[in-house]
């Protein structure tokens, strides 16, 4: 992916597409754009202006193929999780650098888009913001869409601190091309708490006006009341985290409690359902990337899927992550009485294991995987072997079944990719209020809730841990329950426990059928596995990016 810098962002993205030029001989009307005065005077034509804010910039892979637009990284080959202890992207797709440590402001791997698109993003929304009372319309729509402009802001604004930390606030005003590199507090970063401290203002400013539902036609695919304050919850819990350490995590908690007491969420029943299109009107998600009918398949099944199924492997959950799944009896596979077999591992687990990772033996596809050796129909001793898994395990979650593997391309994908979801509310509340007060019953409650779904069915949690233990348990429960959504990155740096997790090694299983048994063997997935406490917290900003302020921006601490 290639990096926007901040001449681009700063200078180029509305202006270009909005800004008229002095007439000459080589003016050119674009056929690809739509000039301001057109959509300064179209009510209707300034809301997809807003609207196309969720999807902003279309960015590129390595190949020069559109990947998905949207807040995220695209999702439809190298996941984030790809970076963490919770998987390896099996061919690479620029993510071993991130988990062997070698991060560089020259060398960015597939972080390397998150601050020029940020930036572009906030401009665009700024445009929005300084237009939007040009437009007629009535002024309950217009609070409507000028609030879904602070909640964009917000959101990427929070992208910013969470992968960067203390950022660069600029102004409303930054969005046209005069906008440009004599202005030096373009590049002067706030402190972490300034940054915070706006985006949660900002987010305050949206949910004041968003409505508490939208329509059928959007469900959750634009900014509502409850997912303003469920991403200001979110950020309050990032403050008050050791690695920020400038909230309190009173505050968070108190966040988290105004989103469930809107009563407006419920914790989904089927967990596996949830993320595949059947679900995209569910009660539990707040705030998701929706996509639309026709739309270019997003192709998890085949970027995912095993290689005996002519699956690309893809996205590969480690062993760390499947050592984390409790015995079905809610003890950790540890605790010698809980049941743990090493000659039979995956029975008797955590449900949400089974919606979440295919293993040796797992039903798929009205077939069985064989990642075994010897002759595994799914192992390298099967067809397309450069694709087999390195760690011994595909990813089964958001893969839907009722897509086919093979030539996916004009097949049109519906699962919604989640940002914001009730379980994730509950789990914030829980973290922080334990944090704050210790493990009151609101905090067993919180976290009762999501173990004992339908689908789910974990026993509670045993009474009367200690504040330690209890957090212990709340992170485990959020390492299940939100595997490969995106949050395992930032909690385990926000905990500052990154020094520990991100430097065991990435883990797989070896499977060997030997006679009549099956063997299973820990064996190193990725060698090299490297977390630099000195400068590993964060992301460096690219090397262009600092270049192209002509050395005016700050780089990261520790690069």
């Amino acid at each position: 992916m290639k990096t926007k810098n901040i001449v681009y962002l700063l200078a180029l993205a509305i202006a270009g597409t909005f800004t008229a030029c002095k007439k000459n001989y080589l003016d050119i009307v674009p056929t690809d754009r739509v000039p301001s005065v057109a959509l300064l005077a179209d009510s209707a034509l300034f809301e997809d202006y807003v609207i196309n804010r969720y999807m902003s910039i279309k960015l590129q892979d390595k190949e020069g193929e559109g990947t998905n637009p949207g807040f995220g990284r695209g999702f439809e080959y190298a996941m984030w999780s790809s970076v963490t202890d919770e998987a390896i992207y099996n061919n690479d797709d620029n993510t071993w650098l991130i988990q062997r440590g070698l991060l560089a402001p020259e060398n960015t791997g597939i972080a390397g888009t998150i601050w020029g698109r940020s930036y572009r993003s906030i401009r665009e929304c700024n445009y929005g913001l300084a237009n939007i009372g040009k437009v007629a319309m009535s002024d309950q729509h217009r609070k409507i869409l000028r609030s879904e402009l602070h909640f964009i802001r917000a959101f990427r604004y929070q992208d910013l601190i969470r992968n960067y930390g203390a950022v660069v606030l600029v102004n409303d005003t930054v969005y046209a091309l005069e906008n440009n590199l004599t202005d030096a507090s373009l590049f002067v970063k706030s402190s972490l708490a300034d940054c915070i401290k706006y985006a949660a203002a900002e987010l305050d400013s949206a949910a004041l006006y968003l409505p508490q539902v939208n329509d059928g036609n959007w469900q959750q695919g634009r900014a509502t009341k409850g997912a303003a304050l469920a991403l200001k919850a979110r950020l309050l819990l990032y403050a008050a985290s050791p690695l920020y350490n400038v909230g309190t995590w009173a505050d968070a908690a108190a966040a988290a409690k105004v989103v469930m007491d809107m009563g407006q969420y419920t914790i989904s029943d089927n967990y596996s359902q949830l993320f595949i299109s059947a679900a995209a009107s569910s009660k539990e998600i707040i705030f998701s990337r929706q996509y639309a009918i026709g739309a270019r398949h997003v192709c998890l099944e085949i970027s995912n899927g095993s290689n005996g199924y002519n699956g690309w492997g893809g996205n590969t959950p480690l062993q760390n992550l499947v050592d984390a799944y409790e015995m079905n009896n809610g003890k950790v596979i540890t605790d010698a009485s809980s049941g743990y077999d090493e000659t039979k591992p995956y029975a008797n687990r955590d449900a949400r294991f089974y919606a979440t990772v295919l293993f040796n033996g797992a039903s798929y596809r009205g077939s069985t995987l064989q990642i075994y050796t010897p002759g595994g129909k799914d192992s390298k001793d099967g067809p397309s072997n450069w694709n087999t898994t390195k760690t011994g395990y595909y990813l089964r979650k958001f893969m839907d079944d009722n897509n086919p593997i093979d030539n996916p391309w004009n097949i049109a994908g519906l699962q919604p990719w989640i940002y914001l979801r009730y379980a994730e509310v509950l789990l914030n509340y829980a973290e922080a209020q334990n944090e704050a007060v210790g493990p009151d019953a609101t905090v067993y409650a919180a976290i009762n809730q999501i173990r004992q779904r339908s689908s789910v069915n974990q026993p509670a949690l045993v009474a009367g841990l200690s504040q330690t233990e209890m957090r212990d348990a709340i992170r485990r429960e959020r390492q299940v329950e939100l595997a490969f959504e995106e949050h395992r990155f930032y909690d385990v740096r926000r905990w500052k426990i990154a020094a520990v997790t991100e430097n065991v090694p990435a883990y797989g299983i070896d499977v060997q059928i030997s006679g009549t048994d099956t063997v299973y063997t820990r064996k190193v997935a990725l060698t090299g596995r490297l977390f630099d406490a000195g400068k590993n917290y964060f992301l460096p900003i690219p090397r262009t990016e600092i270049q192209a302020s002509n050395n005016q921006l700050a780089q990261t601490a520790g690069y």
